[in-house]
């Protein structure tokens, strides 16, 4: 007999669980929330006060990686020579014909990948979600930018986003939380740089408080957000969602709680979840509603290990589209020296943006969008070790002479551009790899087509060409997505929409079939963006379809 004490059961707690929680939490519905990954301690588990702190980055604890394969991926091709990654110090990095696997960047944790994330805060180009109708690619979001504004703006209020007055493109019916922050003088340069290609430089919406907000500090701009920040004044899911949905005393959350199956049952409802805690014993709950927001990886496999007699093919599968459209990040990276001392080592990562080319159509001869922004953070050039073994060769008292001449000259441009939906880029189950609890591992097949290549050449070209016009004159070191699977930002493997057929969950984030089973996390994007960051969009999805849910339960359908 399963266990039912709460309402909701919610599994993972990162950006769409999170918000979830707190949407639900604050409307007095029980909820529950089973984290697979272990909860972190900002003011113990992060180490940025730390003498060692570049050399340990964002911690790593037990259950804190999720394991996934990877099925082979494509051939590299001559022509596309010009985005192979490489350093002057280490030369080419990926030897071979074939592309490598350098990993799903994610954190399984309280609060998920948001733990180590920069902090941006973005709304979807309006554009972006209509990228069928307008574009003849993707598929079109069920709704439009409109309907979605408004839980913009709660998520805002709930992280405390600082952000400019004005954004010509993403309608706002109120203005961001906080203002946003100075920009850096390395940023400041790269912003000189793109004026004189012609080109807009503005600050960019972060998840980092510009003053202090909701009993937490402003940023002190130590640049080590990707190693998590033990001052609580980035607004990741932890502090934020989290905490406001534990202090309404409606909500539990259990780590290291991985959950194995969701059950199909009669009458078109899951009827109880099955995990195993921390000690390995097994469990079995209920609840009237349950919402997964795994990511796009784990949420499809979760499904499709939820098969039985009622779900044959796995759960929410009866239009055979959970796995597919796997959308990845599509990224470039240049990095260069500049004959000025910037201090490029210490601000806010990404404090400043290009959304110039971000519209769907911006590109010219190329449908999808990219953004640029400052990189040295996200690259991992914030301290003299990794100066000293990536941008400054040789040894000895030369060595160490060049190292005092060079640190803090490095100036980064980072670009993200849009992934279109191919049928070769999909997630299933891998037949041979399996967990520790003897389950299908999820296997990630991914291709990139001509249209995504064409693109990363596009941000390629550009930002070579910001880093020089900004003064940069030795690019040292450049990688790219065509040649390493590197991916932060996941998207499509659930798709939201209309027709039962061609998707698998409604504009709702509710199945089609399955009438107590929601999932909000970014495996429900229909199209990915032009760049941006994902985290705010889910959670604005995420209060959306919990709204929702509150409302079908005060109604008494589910």
């Amino acid at each position: 007999m399963a266990e039912m004490s709460h309402d909701v059961i919610i599994i993972g707690s990162g950006a769409g669980g999170g918000a979830a929680a707190w949407a639900l939490s604050r409307r007095n519905i029980r909820v529950l929330v089973l984290e697979a990954g272990p909860a972190f301690d900002p003011l113990q588990d992060y180490r940025l006060q730390q003498n060692d702190w570049e050399l340990t980055g964002f911690p790593e604890k037990p259950g804190s990686k999720g394991r996934h394969s990877y099925a082979p991926l494509q051939k590299l091709e001559e022509r596309w020579q010009g985005l192979r990654s490489w350093s002057r110090n280490q030369g080419i990095t990926v030897e071979g014909d074939r592309r490598a696997v350098a990993g799903y960047e994610h954190v399984r944790g309280v609060g998920g990948s948001t733990l180590h994330f920069t902090g941006e805060a973005h709304r979807l180009h309006p554009a972006a979600m209509k990228m069928y109708s307008c574009f003849g690619v993707a598929a079109d979001w069920p709704f439009d930018y409109d309907e979605l504004e408004p839980y913009y703006c709660e998520a805002e209020r709930v992280i405390g986003v600082a952000g400019p007055a004005v954004d010509a493109v993403r309608r706002r019916s109120e203005p961001y939380p906080l203002p946003p922050h100075a920009q850096g003088y390395a940023s400041r340069r790269l912003g000189e740089g793109c004026r004189k290609l012609g080109l807009n430089w503005v600050a960019n919406p972060l998840a980092a408080l510009s003053e202090s907000y909701d009993g937490r500090p402003s940023c002190n701009y130590c640049s080590g957000c990707t190693s998590g920040c033990p001052r609580l004044d980035k607004g990741s899911v932890d502090v934020t969602f989290i905490r406001k949905a534990l202090a309404t005393g409606n909500c539990t959350v259990q780590s290291s709680c991985a959950v194995t199956r969701i059950e199909p049952g009669p009458d078109d409802r899951v009827t109880a979840v099955h995990y195993l805690d921390s000690q390995g014993s097994a469990h079995k709950i209920s609840a009237r509603a349950v919402v997964t927001a795994c990511g796009a990886v784990e949420t499809p496999r979760l499904l499709l290990l939820s098969e039985n007699n009622h779900a044959p093919d796995g759960l929410a599968n009866e239009s055979g589209q959970v796995g597919r459209h796997f959308m990845e990040t599509v990224s470039w990276t240049s990095n260069g020296l500049h004959p000025e001392s910037l201090g490029s080592h210490r601000g806010l990562p990404a404090d400043s943006i290009c959304w110039d080319y971000n519209a769907p159509d911006a590109i010219p001869g190329v449908t999808g969008g990219c953004r640029f922004t400052p990189s040295a953070a996200e690259s991992g050039l914030l301290g003299p070790v990794r100066y000293a073994q990536r941008v400054v060769p040789g040894w000895g008292r030369a060595h160490k002479a060049a190292m005092r001449k060079t640190f803090g000259h490095v100036l980064s441009v980072g670009a993200i551009g849009e992934s279109l939906p191919n049928p070769g880029s999909f997630i299933d189950l891998d037949p041979a790899a399996t967990d520790a609890a003897g389950l299908s591992l999820a296997r990630i097949h991914s291709r990139l087509t001509d249209t995504e290549l064409r693109r990363m050449e596009f941000m390629a070209g550009t930002a070579r060409d910001i880093l020089r016009a900004a003064g940069a004159g030795d690019i040292f070191e450049e990688y790219g997505s065509y040649d390493r699977f590197s991916s932060t930002h996941v998207f499509g493997t659930c798709r939201m929409g209309d027709d039962s057929d061609s998707s698998v969950v409604d504009g709702w984030c509710r199945s089609h079939r399955w009438r107590n089973l929601f999932i909000v996390d970014a495996s429900v994007f229909p199209s990915s963006g032009g760049g941006e960051s994902p985290s705010l969009t889910i959670e604005a999805l995420a209060i959306r379809a919990a709204d929702h849910l509150a409302q079908m339960m005060d109604r008494r359908e589910l």
